[in-house]
């Protein structure tokens, strides 16, 4: 049947210079948390509390991605992406956040970026993805200064060990994840609701990573390239509930959710209407005389992470602003939902129109280096059929909306440099466990056996012709 999600049919093609890639994350793939000197992190902590992930797993072996990393690397050659982007594993490298490096972590992401340049994939570092060691949480956290300097650090440390064989360099994956579902919402790790700490908490990320691009673009060598990656959720109104009240609501979510990170970053400012949204609760205190010019720092790439778009509905007068237990501090009484989009195993809405309009959004307004979709991807329910295949229409059908949208957002001349499919094997995913599965192989988690996906074959195919042919717009 036709593509339900699909903004268009027919044949497209892409410049042969885009960059088709995959991203993973480290604790949600390399299990062996146990294993050659590694210490333990905020979410080795988390998954092993009572009631914290939906379906009472956590990441001890995850994808087992320590043991079968030679096979795993041939899985993406086979697959043919031109990126692989992962994370280093923080505690894997310092095991306590600070001192001198483990050498067996080290050496173990130095022959997994070996063999990617063996395979002729460009190898992408995520400095860090959540997993903060923690012995630093114990000591504060990341509501803590101290913590954004001990990521620095560990940037240098990484940088100085991979640099001769990575170009491509990341900071942070999604800081609004660390700091408000970490510490104001609750809902990942450490586990914390406290909003004023939250706000520290986002201060002191970006702060953490200007004092690493600092150090990084000290040492960097021709060709490196320095950014971070964010999340977005950018927000609309329903025809039908475009008040005043609703607009209001929607200029607090997304300072919140977007701008809180975006303006610092490249304006060298928190949003003006931000500051005052959050008077009640902080004076931004943590702020310290050249914070924000180190935060502002020329980079050479910004990660978009997009997964959804959703409406926001209204306000709850019942819910206080600033309430614990919500992740957006200061717009806790924002109402948000679905405007009537598919949705995926997740119930997340299904909308690659809002990737055009966020791309666009985003230049219009910011002045901003090359953009990457450094995440996107879909969870449904997958299982192994009787023909022993996993036939996963429905992210076949998500992934080729959303590489039209790619091609849309291309026509309008953003300077978009590659796409990233979110994951390339299932996961542990964070408060979800392993019942939610991204990922285009499928991972029998007892077995370790992997099973490539409909969607891994058809991404095979994007990737190897740089095309979407007539065919493909059928199912």
């Amino acid at each position: 049947m036709t593509n339900e999600f699909s903004l268009s049919t027919g044949p497209i093609t892409f410049p042969p210079e885009f960059g088709w890639g995959v991203a993973t994350a480290s604790y949600q793939i390399e299990g062996a948390v146990k294993a050659d000197g590694r210490g333990q992190s905020i979410w080795d902590t988390f998954s092993h509390l009572p009631g914290k992930i939906l379906d009472g797993t956590n990441g001890d072996r995850a994808s087992d991605h320590y043991n079968l990393w030679r096979q795993d690397v041939d899985q993406l050659a086979d697959l043919g992406v031109r990126y692989y982007r992962f994370s280093l594993a923080w505690p894997r490298i310092q095991p306590d956040g600070r001192g001198p490096a483990n050498q067996k972590g080290l050496d173990f992401y130095k022959r997994l970026t070996q063999r990617l340049l063996d395979k002729g994939i460009i190898p992408w570092v995520t400095l860090y993805h959540w997993d903060l060691p923690q012995a630093l949480e114990d000591a504060g956290g990341w509501p803590s200064r101290d913590t954004a300097q001990r990521l620095a650090d560990f940037g240098e440390l990484a940088f100085a060990a991979l640099g001769d064989q990575v170009d491509h360099w990341t900071t942070l994956n999604e800081p609004y994840c660390t700091a408000f579902l970490g510490y104001a919402d609750g809902e990942h790790a450490p586990g914390r609701q406290e909003p004023a700490a939250a706000l520290a908490a986002m201060h002191h990320l970006l702060l953490g990573h200007g004092l690493t691009i600092e150090r990084w673009a000290a040492a960097r060598r021709s060709g490196q390239e320095l950014g971070i990656t964010l999340n977005f959720s950018p927000p609309l109104a329903p025809e039908d509930s475009d008040t005043p009240e609703v607009r209001d609501a929607i200029r607090r979510y997304d300072a919140i959710a977007n701008r809180a990170f975006l303006n610092p970053l490249v304006r060298g400012e928190y949003p003006a209407d931000l500051v005052q949204d959050l008077a009640p609760l902080t004076d931004f205190g943590f702020v310290r005389e050249g914070d924000m010019a180190l935060i502002a720092q020329p980079m050479d790439a910004l990660g978009v992470n997009y997964y959804n778009r959703l409406a926001v509905l209204g306000v709850d007068p019942a819910v206080d602003r600033f309430a614990p237990g919500h992740a957006n501090v200061g717009a806790a009484d924002v109402v948000t939902g679905n405007r009537g989009r598919p949705v995926t195993g997740r119930n997340w809405p299904v909308d690659p129109e809002g990737l055009i309009w966020l791309t666009k959004w985003l230049t219009d307004n910011y002045d901003l280096p090359p953009l990457w979709v450094t995440e996107n991807g879909s969870a449904w329910e997958d299982r192994i059929a009787p023909d022993g295949a996993v036939h996963d229409p429905a992210r076949v059908a998500f992934l080729e909306a959303h590489a039209r949208a790619i091609r849309k957002i291309l026509d309008l001349g953003i300077d978009l440099r590659g796409y990233f499919v979110w994951t390339p094997w299932d996961n542990f995913e964070w408060a979800f466990g392993e019942s939610s599965r991204f990922g285009l192989v499928y991972v029998d988690y007892e077995t370790q056996q992997r099973t490539e996906k409909d969607s891994f074959h058809w991404y095979k195919a994007l990737a190897a012709s740089g095309s979407i042919p007539d065919d493909q717009s059928e199912a």
